[in-house]
């Protein structure tokens, strides 16, 4: 089984509903064989029941958590819509990925089948006591987990809260790949020319570059004294036959392009796991939904702002280590990686809100205060970016409010749109 194989396989358990429920259905009944061991042993006087009682108690408890269950699959459901209109239906990913509701519907499945087991032993000679006292616990804890699911559900609603999330993960994946590009072994660089390959490797399938093997891909080049090459960055949608992979140098067998190839796991969309971009992507997704007009929801554009320029302020801060190189067979990099300029994330998230957030006055002003803050952060090389972007803001400012009362006030800067400290550009000049 190759690589890009197992981190398939991992993402389809890491987002099904269904795989902690069935775990906690089978715990559920290995707990209920496990009782018949304690009810042997007697039990105090409070945890005694006649058959009738804990036939209605069991019952009355199987019905509960099903009715439970019921209702965590409707406000799932409810929420789905609602994320998938009012923000991006790529926010899913966050929801499928959210352990509290896996582990909500896996208590109660638990509940269900550790009730259905000790149900079944139930006779006039034989009350299993234990096992009915802990179904009365279990469904307690089952009402708690509930209760605690649909405030979160609530709570994440909130489009600021959403953006908080989706900027959480960003930063996460950000210090993994950071983490990469610290490695002596692994060197990240801008697009370039380069030489003839000794082995092209073209995908057999197309779709997005999910994830890579960095490890598989430096032992495999240290093995073959070759270097390979990454032309395109995780998240990128590559078609059939396209290069995913060139090698310089080195000797190999047939089959290295088949070893190459598992070690790049394609799917029909980008994930969050080697993806930072993904993560500001869906960001500007939910600012943009929100200046549309059938939304007209400048403050939550705002409050994204808020969280974009938190993820952009700490990959401003670090050295991106990527230079325009020729790549040839002297290179002491085992494995070379094709990267974003600075540049290429400063449009990625700033230059749709502005095009589409250029007639909202609080947009403007909380853009512009960003960029300032920015610039007040990042490392000097990331600066000509950012000075070019408030170029492009002043222009989208005088076309957008040429002639107009607002025109002053559009040109503040303002960190929080309207209401906070504004600082006008004539007194920064």
């Amino acid at each position: 089984m190759t690589w890009s194989t197992r981190f398939r396989r991992r993402q389809s358990l890491s987002e099904s509903l269904w795989a902690v429920p069935i775990l906690g259905a089978l715990l559920g009944v290995l707990l209920g064989v496990a009782v018949t061991v304690a009810d042997e042993v007697s039990t105090p006087l409070l945890w005694q029941y006649s058959a009738s009682t804990a036939s209605a108690v069991l019952t009355s408890i199987v019905g509960a958590t099903a009715a439970l269950a019921g209702f965590v699959v409707t406000v799932t459901v409810l929420v789905v819509q609602m994320a998938t209109g009012t923000f991006s239906a790529r926010v899913l990913r966050l929801w499928f990925r959210d352990p509290l509701l896996k582990v909500t519907l896996a208590t109660m499945v638990g509940t269900l089948t550790f009730s259905f087991s000790v149900l079944s032993r139930i006779s006039d000679d034989d009350v299993p006591d234990v096992g009915v006292t802990i179904a009365c616990i279990l469904v307690s804890l089952c009402l708690l987990a509930f209760i605690i699911f649909f405030d979160r559900c609530i709570r994440r609603l909130r489009p600021a809260a959403v953006a908080a999330d989706i900027a959480r993960t960003a930063r996460t994946t950000f210090q993994q790949v950071a983490a990469l590009a610290d490695r002596p072994d692994i060197r990240w660089e801008y697009p370039s020319e380069r030489g003839e390959p000794t082995l092209i490797v073209g995908a057999s399938r197309g779709g997005a570059i999910q994830a890579i093997d960095p490890d598989g891909l430096v032992a495999w080049a240290r093995a073959h004294g070759a270097q390979v090459v990454l032309p395109h960055p995780v998240g990128d949608f590559v078609h059939v036959g396209e290069p995913v992979v060139l090698v310089f140098g080195g000797g190999f067998s047939d089959r290295a392009a088949e070893q190459l190839e598992g070690m790049i796991a394609l799917g029909d969309e980008r994930t969050f796991d080697q993806d930072p971009t993904f993560a500001l992507r869906m960001m500007v997704d939910i600012a943009n939904r929100a200046l549309s007009p059938a939304v007209n929801d400048p403050t939550t554009a705002v409050q994204v702002l808020d969280h974009i320029g938190e993820v952009m302020g700490q990959i401003g801060r670090r050295d991106l280590g990527a230079r325009p190189t020729t790549v040839g067979r002297g290179s002491a990099a085992a494995v070379v990686i094709v990267t974003r300029r600075w540049e290429d994330l400063v449009m990625l998230g700033l230059t749709e809100i502005r095009e589409f957030g250029c007639t909202s006055v609080q947009v403007m002003r909380r853009y512009r205060a960003l960029l300032e803050e920015l610039l007040e952060t990042v490392r000097p090389e990331h600066r000509a970016a950012l000075e070019d972007e408030l170029r492009r803001l002043d222009a989208t400012v005088a076309q957008s409010w040429r002639g107009l009362a607002d025109l002053d006030r559009a040109g503040e800067a303002d960190r929080q749109g309207i209401g906070g400290v504004a600082r006008r550009t004539a007194e920064r000049q």
